[in-house]
């Protein structure tokens, strides 16, 4: 079935999400989705709070990609130095093999936590809620061998360990019970089996069973290709020395994300299928436009792009430049998506919209998030504006970090108790 396999591809691709998530954005400047209605003249503003939060954040306005690893850095205190220092003796790419290890399992237990769930760090008496809490208790975890299937090396995840994974631990790592229940935990467990039995089955893409075995995948194309930067980036690679960039081998981002997609396809719940395919993060949409067997279909893979960005820090700190980050979208998740409801960019066309508890599929949910995509891409413009930045020097995935999901929280904060997002979602762990 080639046009199926051609189908599955396109949605699995960058081009994709911002094509469908573009058909959206004009249905609804022309008035016609049932949901939501634009009001561009409201971006401005948020602009100017997304600049705002930027600056105060990061005066010197060298800010790091939207990744996990950034939140391993939560209360100022250096987690992630800590377990650099614990990795000192390795060469640089089997430091990077353990941190893409933790990245990807920590991304994809990242799902919403909810707005009761707390993690009290034992080391330093933080309690941490949301992503932040998320990612201390997933690296803390990860220390303590939860993930390896080698008692004698803790500091790894491996497809046997993975598969195997102890619900009960995993409950006791994340503080998960009655009266600090973590949403979406079974669907959490699952997930981290199945990427387990996901990794077994693709060692070309995860190299010796591993998570971190995506290095060696990656290394593989660009040794064949000879592709080499023509020209050192705006900010040459961690790791890297200013003058060695233009040699740096390059992961294209687009790349990775597809690596993931479909190493990852097997993992997530029972959605929507394609020739026998999961499809995963992609749901239909009457507006989405297209033809052949994606017609209908919007794709976002959120987790994925996510974790891509999330792995760009540990890449680059093995020598490794990441080309075209700007290739990857926004991610439509309820922090950016939020914001731009709370700032009248996204308007809801019936208050029952906001009271409803919503399932990730609904056509509402879908409709909220394709023109999340849409919007971040233009209000990424407009924040380079008031930063005098160019795309190359603030892509994307800096606009998210500096940025848009900041300034999301803080709205939402500012709004609601407890800073919830304006809409109300049913999550199975797997989605937001």
């Amino acid at each position: 079935m080639p046009d199926v396999a051609a189908a599955v591809a396109y949605l699995r691709s960058p081009l994709a999400i911002r094509a469908r998530c573009e058909t959206i954005f004009e249905a609804g400047r022309a008035g016609s989705l049932r949901h939501f209605a634009i009001d561009l003249s409201a971006l401005p503003a948020v602009a100017d709070r997304v600049a705002a939060v930027t600056r105060a954040a990061y005066p010197d306005l060298q800010i790091p990609v939207h990744g996990r690893i950034n939140h391993f850095r939560v209360g100022g205190i250096d987690r992630a130095a800590a377990l650099d220092a614990r990795l000192a003796a390795l060469s640089a790419d089997d430091r990077a093999r353990t941190w893409i290890d933790l990245v990807v399992v920590s991304v994809l237990l990242d799902a919403g936590a909810g707005d009761a769930w707390r993690y009290r760090e034992p080391d330093t008496g933080l309690e941490l809620g949301r992503s932040e809490g998320l990612a201390v208790a997933s690296l803390r975890a990860f220390e303590t061998g939860v993930f390896s299937s080698d008692p004698d090396r803790p500091l790894r995840a491996d497809a046997a360990g993975l598969a195997a994974l102890d619900p009960a631990r995993l409950a006791a790592a994340f503080q998960h019970g009655p009266d600090n229940s973590l949403v979406g935990f079974a669907g959490r467990v699952e997930l981290v089996r199945a990427l387990g039995a996901a990794v077994a089955a693709s060692p070309a893409l995860f190299v010796a069973g591993r998570p971190g075995g995506l290095l060696d995948h990656f290394d593989l194309p660009a040794a064949a290709s000879g592709a080499m930067l023509a020209t050192p980036p705006a900010t040459p690679p961690r790791g890297v020395p200013a003058g060695d960039a233009a040699s740096a081998p390059v992961i294209d981002a687009a790349a990775i994300l597809r690596a993931l997609l479909d190493g990852l396809a097997p993992i997530w719940p029972g959605r929507i299928e394609l020739g026998g395919v999961n499809l995963g993060d992609v749901w239909r949409h009457p507006a989405a436009g297209g033809i052949g067997p994606s017609a209908g279909l919007v794709p976002f893979h959120k987790l994925s792009q996510w974790l891509a960005y999330s792995l760009f820090e540990p890449l680059e700190r093995a020598g490794r430049a990441i080309g075209q980050p700007g290739a990857l979208t926004g991610l439509p998740e309820y922090r950016n998506g939020g914001l731009l409801i709370d700032l009248g960019v996204v308007v809801p066309k019936r208050d029952d919209i906001r009271t409803t508890v919503h399932e990730p599929g609904d056509e509402v949910i879908v409709e909220w998030r394709a023109l999340t995509v849409a919007l971040l891409d233009r209000l990424a413009e407009a924040v380079r504006d008031r930063l005098g930045k160019t795309p190359a020097e603030l892509p994307l995935a800096r606009v998210l970090e500096g940025g848009t999901w900041a300034a999301g929280r803080a709205v939402a904060r500012e709004l609601r108790p407890g800073g919830g997002p304006p809409l109300q979602i049913r999550s199975d762990g797997t989605v937001f």
